[in-house]
């Protein structure tokens, strides 16, 4: 009668060599942290709290730093190790040419490797097998430096973002190295990438839903705002006048009883037809029999082709606050002297408004009303005019009945936190492509979709530096 062999698991017993190494490792660092602290730290005396604080920041990179090495060291031993590798491009196997060492600059501090180099003759291209496994960035600053270095910049000037990154993280990044990353990142991002997917915004509507317990109301919001432009040319040259260009924008969300949930933002300083076509494209990731729609915008033409384009039949409601600084306006004209009267006529006038067929109540009104001169006429045509062609959009009591917003402080809101707060800045005054760049970056934020859109653009440049090398 014989008995099976035993098997012996060999991933398991390398997998505990591997752990014993790391736990090494992890000692030998810490030991050569507490060296330097017994040396640097310890022996003096008398600094205050602020002091330590900032000395045993330094020591905490340098031991993370040389702690990073280690684990590299442990995890890709066999990479570093490596004497023959197959070529990405036509999988000849080439013999090790060199070791290289490439310095490392990391939110845990800074750490050298070496590792092999090899270069395919007939290819004529060279490549790290270590840098493609770990994903490492050809630039000394990795992509976790990078990603903080344009969360930063994102919200405040260039030169500022990099005197706040040395103080907060103990690592140089020059203003100039942030447009450089700044320009890289724009170039490879776009309204797809920045645009939550088709399943991340069915999983915001259906979050709302299970809240809400029917269908919720998709509000859809489209405005301009302004911002501060430069003509082109280098920065030797002479610079024409400035001067604002309108930022066309759009905002999906969802409201709730506390709030709102935000689905997609996107603004960019460009022409009415290319924002109704990124529009189009919001909506193709949007399941429409999900929710109910609501389409809120002022009385400009360009809005409400755009988004009647894109979701052709959602529910078209007028900003009431736009529409009620018409009437106010036409109030403080002709009942200039009677401030009473006039608060009165507009508190009516609304009230009309928002009532079945009130529309139609004012206009009559309207054209009775006799002109107290001739530029309060101008004003009374002019209001007729706006509201003659928002006629259909008018129904406010319905509108609150159905639980459908009236106001575009969604989309108002927007135009302040995405534009206003980082391009209007004291001074400021921006190209085109740099104006829109920012704006993606911002947008991205706000959408919860930057860190998928760093992840995106790290690929895309490896890919292209690939591609080039090949």
């Amino acid at each position: 009668m014989s008995s099976a062999c035993p098997v012996l698991d060999l991933s398991s017993f390398q997998e505990e060599r591997a752990l014993l190494r790391l736990r090494e490792a992890v000692r030998e660092a810490a030991d050569r942290l507490v060296d330097r602290m017994t040396e640097n730290l310890f022996s003096k005396k008398g600094r205050t709290f602020l002091e330590l604080s900032q000395a045993l920041q330094e020591a905490r990179q340098e031991f993370l730093g040389d702690l990073l090495g280690k684990l590299i060291e442990v995890q890709y031993g066999d990479l570093l190790k490596q004497k023959v590798a197959c070529c990405p491009h036509c999988g000849k196997d080439v013999k090790k040419s060199d070791d290289v060492p490439k310095n490392l600059e990391s939110l845990q501090g800074t750490t050298t490797i070496t590792r092999p180099y090899f270069y395919c003759a007939d290819c004529r291209f060279g490549f790290y097998p270590l840098d493609e496994a770990l994903g490492l960035c050809r630039e000394t600053k990795q992509q976790d430096v990078q990603k903080v270095a344009l969360e930063l910049l994102a919200e405040m000037p260039f030169e500022r973002a990099s005197e706040l990154f040395k103080k907060a993280t103990g690592i140089s990044f020059s203003d100039h190295r942030m447009h450089s990353l700044f320009a890289s990142f724009a170039d490879e991002v776009g309204l797809e990438d920045v645009i939550p997917s088709a399943a991340e915004i069915d999983r915001r509507i259906e979050e709302v839903t299970a809240v809400e317990g029917k269908r919720p109301v998709l509000v859809v919001a489209v405005d301009g705002a302004h911002a501060p432009t430069r003509p082109g040319g280098g920065r030797k040259e002479k610079r024409g006048p400035g001067e604002y260009k309108e930022v066309k924008g759009f905002r999906l969300y969802l409201p709730k009883d506390d709030g709102i949930v935000a689905l997609a933002s996107w603004h960019q300083a460009t022409d009415a037809d290319s924002l109704a076509g990124d529009l189009k494209k919001a909506a193709e990731r949007i399941d429409q029999d999900k929710v109910r729609i609501a389409l809120i915008g002022d009385g400009a033409p360009w809005l409400w082709r755009a988004m009647e384009g894109a979701f052709p039949g959602g529910r078209q409601i007028l900003d009431y606050y736009h529409c009620s600084e018409h009437i106010h306006a036409l109030a403080r004209e002709q009942y200039k002297d009677e401030p009473g009267k006039a608060l009165h006529w507009v508190e009516s006038t609304m009230a009309r408004l928002s009532r079945k067929g009130g529309v139609s109540h004012v206009l009559g009104g309207l054209r009775r009303m006799e002109p107290r001169n001739d530029d309060v006429k101008e004003l009374i045509r002019k209001t007729i005019t706006y509201l003659q062609n928002n006629k259909k959009r008018v129904h406010y009591r319905g509108d609150k009945i159905g639980g459908y917003p009236i106001g575009s402080g969604g989309i108002e809101s927007a135009n302040k936190f995405i534009c206003n707060t980082r391009l209007k800045r004291s001074g400021a005054w921006w190209l085109i492509p740099n104006c829109n760049n920012m704006l993606k970056l911002r947008c991205s934020i706000y959408n919860a979709t930057f860190d998928s859109v760093f992840a995106t653009y790290a690929t895309r440049v490896r890919a292209k530096r690939l591609l080039r090398n090949a």
